[in-house]
């Protein structure tokens, strides 16, 4: 998650360069301009996709706090793509599928998810709304009436017949019909049989042209040569890898266990509870300041004001 979270920002930053520089310069061609939009669009869905994961997997108080900065402003730049995209061309449906093709991306990317901590954070209210509305139907007797109402027109829809016009097809027509399906199906089991044949004549090929020359003694132990040093190179790299994390204190030793999943989900309910504890005593601070030094500001200001206004005359 924190590499997830280094990628994202380095694409925001890339992005907000790219932003400085293309926005400097007026562009009057609509095609273009709208082409700037959607691509900025489709990149900041990207990066809110990553910092939303991000957020949603790390367990330090602190780092979830910048991460939620930084996908609030992410959120807002996205609104703001969007109103600049409806304002230009007086719609809230676009067509951007040659971006999306130069991007090589897929429309479900573009969608836009709900953030996993919104619920999260109201978990509890929603639950106490789903629980009050349940029972204010059961008390009136609504939600049963709602779904015998729902039961009595699905019976009624599947027991009365659906006078839909047939049209009769004629004996040549029927006889085409079937003589062309049978001509299809025995056309793809001969296309299937002679592919087959191809293959095996391919392979024997093969097999009797290697017979006769035979696999070259150099080239043999150049493959075994490289294979085996990329093997070795890549394991000293993991091991390396595996060190610095551990001496980071990024990672856990070999000979301590991983932490369980109820564990994992305990850290995420503390730094949840951090983070609501940490707003509440930042709100507590702010009143306590406003009560014992707000008057004193007060005067302060209003002294500096009144000689401001003075030495002005």
């Amino acid at each position: 998650y924190n590499k997830i979270w280094t990628d994202a920002q380095k694409d925001l930053d890339i992005q907000l360069q790219m932003e400085r520089e293309q926005f400097l310069q007026p562009e009057k061609d609509r095609v273009k301009v709208f082409k700037m939009l959607a691509s900025s669009y489709i990149k900041y869905m990207r990066i809110f996709r990553n910092l939303e994961e991000a957020h949603d997997g790390l367990v330090h108080q602190q780092k979830r706090a910048a991460i939620r900065q930084v996908l609030d402003g992410v959120i807002g730049r996205i609104l703001e793509m969007k109103k600049e995209m409806v304002a230009l061309e007086n719609s809230e449906f676009h067509y951007i599928d040659n971006i999306l093709e130069d991007l090589k991306l897929l429309p479900e990317d573009i969608e836009i998810p709900i953030p996993r901590y919104f619920i999260k954070e109201n978990l509890e209210v929603l639950q106490q709304r789903e629980k009050m509305l349940d029972e204010i139907l059961c008390e009136a007797g609504l939600q049963t009436q709602a779904i015998n109402k729902t039961l009595c027109f699905v019976i009624s829809f599947l027991s009365v017949p659906l006078k839909i016009p047939v049209k009769a097809m004629t004996f040549e027509e029927a006889v085409k019909m079937i003589q062309v399906a049978e001509r299809a199906r025995q056309g793809r089991r001969r296309a299937v049989f002679m592919k087959q044949m191809y293959l095996e004549e391919k392979r024997k090929r093969q097999t009797k042209l290697q017979v006769q020359t035979g696999p070259n003694p150099d080239d043999a132990a150049t493959r075994i040569q490289k294979v085996w040093r990329g093997y070795i190179q890549r394991k000293k790299t993991e091991k390396m890898r595996e060190e610095e994390m551990i001496f980071l204190g990024m990672s856990l030793p070999p000979h301590l266990k991983a932490m369980s999943s109820s564990q994992l989900h305990a850290k995420q309910i503390n730094a949840q509870q951090g983070e609501v504890h940490e707003r509440n005593e930042e709100v507590f601070i702010k009143d306590k300041l406003r009560e014992t030094e707000g008057l004193d500001i007060k005067e302060t200001l209003e002294d500096q004001i009144g000689q401001c206004f003075i030495e002005c005359r």
